[in-house]
């Protein structure tokens, strides 16, 4: 009988977020599965088209080129926000009176709003004013009569899209290895240092084999944030120059709202998802081969 009132509590408990759940994920899921069956616009469903929609995404050169700018911020993106979340991360756990500033300092950002951010961004890297070239010239790196122009050069544009999507996320990953790093018991630090480990073994041998499951946790959290990036992109670029940063979820945008094609849209919304999906998989895989392999 106490079995039975706690399964009813445990269920009462469990229902707000269940009924949450099914109204604003599963339902407009298969919603919008449905709707990349039809022909559907902002106004109506117009007729069934099955999966003709699924295969003029396969036809269509704009969805492969904004399929390509994300696969690029991703390529360019997320391995720099490893690196560079470790290395704050380690700045931050050092037994120093500062560790308090730099941990607010790196993480300070992370609060911020996209629009905040994407706005610094501009006033930092616009020309003649902005600071970076000013900084720049100051250092002699650039003559006083000369202007990098970032937002207008693909290449230039992609250095400015990725630092300031470093800058406002990096704190957050930041976090997630500082408290990984106060997990690893002082113990194994002390006893290596008797055998005569250097810092760097100390580094290569215990921290990072450690860090691994967290390291693991935070690649799939930024491929996925990674794909799914469109805010910063549309606030400081809008794609450009000559659509050569757009990036998936806009051209979606674009194509839902802009051409009224929900439909197209929403089907490009389920390429999206299972690219996703396949790439969590493989991730997935590769953890339980690496944790496998791993000597008890």
């Amino acid at each position: 009988m106490n079995g039975k009132r706690e399964g009813m509590f445990a269920f009462l408990f469990l229902l707000p977020f269940f009924v949450a759940y099914v109204l604003f994920t599963l339902l407009p899921m298969l919603k919008g599965l449905q709707m990349s069956l039809y022909k559907w616009t902002l106004i109506a469903k117009l007729h069934f088209v099955g999966l003709d929609q699924y295969v003029q995404i396969m036809r269509d050169p704009e969805f492969w080129n904004a399929l390509w700018n994300t696969t690029y911020f991703v390529i360019l993106s997320t391995p720099t926000m490893i690196v560079l979340a470790l290395g704050l991360a380690l700045v931050a756990n050092r037994n120093s009176r500062l560790k308090t500033f730099y941990r607010s300092v790196f993480f300070l950002p992370s609060v911020l709003s996209v629009t905040v951010i994407s706005y610094v961004g501009l006033f930092m890297f616009r020309p003649y004013t902005g600071l970076v070239n000013n900084v720049l010239k100051w250092l002699h790196v650039l003559p006083e009569n000369k202007e990098i122009f970032w937002l207008t050069d693909e290449t230039n544009a992609w250095l400015v899209l990725v630092a300031v999507t470093l800058w406002w996320t990096v704190g957050i990953n930041m976090i997630l290895y500082l408290s990984a790093l106060q997990d690893i018991p002082d113990s194994m630090y002390e006893a290596a240092r008797l055998d005569g480990a250097t810092d760097r073994q100390l580094f290569w041998y215990i921290t990072l084999p450690s860090l691994r499951p967290i390291t693991s946790t935070i690649l799939l959290l930024q491929l996925i944030a990674s794909y799914k990036v469109f805010a910063q992109i549309w606030l400081i670029t809008k794609g450009g120059p000559l659509n050569q940063t757009r990036p998936i979820i806009q051209y979606i945008y674009e194509e839902g709202f802009k051409n009224n094609n929900l439909g197209y849209a929403a089907a490009m919304s389920y390429v999206l998802f299972l690219i996703l999906l396949i790439l969590s998989l493989i991730h997935m895989k590769w953890n339980q081969r690496a944790e496998g392999g791993t000597p008890a």
